[in-house]
Parts: C-alpha cells; structure tokens; sequence
C-alpha cells in the first residue's frame, strides 16, 4: 500500500514510516503539516494517508481540516486520523460524511502496532476503523437525545460495533455469536430505527447516523 504519513512529531513520524516499511507498505511521502500533506496528495495520490490532527502552525485543529479536504477532493484515498483527543466536531463531521475508506483513532492505539495496522489495512481496502472510544465520546456527547431508547442491550452492542466500521462476520467473532445472530439482530435495529423501508446499505449508514445523534 502506498501512504502519507502527516505528523509533525520527528520521533514519531520517523518510528511509522520504519514500521510501514517493516510491513511492506510504501511511504511515499512523510510530512509536518497540513498545507504539506495537501500538496504531497496533490502530487501523488496514494491509497491511503495517516494525519495527525494538530499540526503547525496553530496545532490545533489543522490537520483534521485538511483530512476532510483529502476526503472531497480526492474520495477514493484512505484516511486515518489520528489524535490524543477527540475533536467532536469534526470528528462527526469526517465518520458521517462517508463511511468507506476512513478511520478515527486515538493515539493510544499506534502502541498497539496490530490494532493500528489493522485499522490501516481496512481504511486503505476502502473500509472503515473507528476507534471505540471515539464512538462512546460522540455518543455521550449527544446522549440527551437518545434515539435507542427501543433496542435492547445486544442490539446497541452490534449497533456499535456497526458504529466501528466493523462488518456483520466480524461483529458476530466479537461478540461470540453466529453472523445470522448478527444479521437478525441488524433486521430489528432497522425495524426499531423505522429504517426498514431505506434502501440497501444505507440503511447501515442512517442507522449509524442515528447512533451518533445525527
């Protein structure tokens, strides 16, 4: 997999790329800011891009922005973000706005190198790797609308692993249930969230976008 790297930390940026390439993905470019990132994607496109959300020069937001920038004008490259916060706004703003070839992890998670290059793979195969505590801040942050009130507990917890960008065989081997479990329990989130006449796979995104207070 070709990457970008946008992370204005020199130790960390210099210790990804040495992984990256001790994996066999090829960092096509290593940048500090924002702006940089930008223009490097300008110049090549890669499959994926792994930003950093606070960058120079006001460290505080920049490079989510230019996340969401990568993801109008160029759809089909990966990104993952990464950040010691979550930025709530924009934060919903990035897993809302497409569901595929997208990711949100705290940067806890890089220190667990198979989670991270997990949560790569999937973003850069055009899927979707939201860290779980993203999704539990977004949701407590709007939780004084709760549209769940009619799922039962094993519901939500299929509905957040959807929430993860996780598929129905993968939720079904983390909750130790079969994938028709999953699937039937998908069917009664749709029926609850009166999703059931929406058609194909949005009926996954709305119900996310429900999940988040959307």
């Amino acid at each position: 997999m070709r990457v970008i790297l946008a992370e204005d930390s020199t130790l960390l940026r210099e210790g990804l790329v040495r992984l990256l390439a001790e994996e066999g993905h090829t960092v096509t470019a290593a940048v500090g800011d924002g702006a940089a990132l930008l223009a490097a994607v300008e110049a090549e496109p890669p499959d994926a891009v792994v930003v950093d959300v606070r960058m120079p020069p006001g460290h505080t937001d920049e490079g989510l922005r230019a996340a969401l920038e990568i993801r109008r004008r160029w759809p089909a490259v990966g990104v993952l973000v990464l950040s010691q916060y979550v930025e709530r706004r924009y934060a919903a703003e990035l897993i809302t706005a497409d569901t595929g070839g997208v990711g949100y992890l705290l940067k806890d998670r890089v220190a667990q190198v198979d989670e991270f290059l997990d949560a790569l793979d999937r973003v850069g195969a055009g899927g979707a790797a939201f860290d779980p505590e993203v999704v539990r801040r977004l949701v407590a942050a709007s939780s004084h609308a709760d549209p769940l009130a009619r799922l039962t507990p094993r519901e939500r917890d299929v509905l957040d692993h959807m929430a993860q960008g996780r598929t129905n065989a993968s939720i079904a081997e983390h909750l130790y249930v079969s994938r028709s479990a999953v699937e039937k329990h998908i069917n009664a989130i749709f029926d609850k969230l009166d999703l059931s006449h929406a058609a194909g796979y949005s009926r996954r995104v709305l119900a996310v976008l429900r999940y988040l207070g959307s």
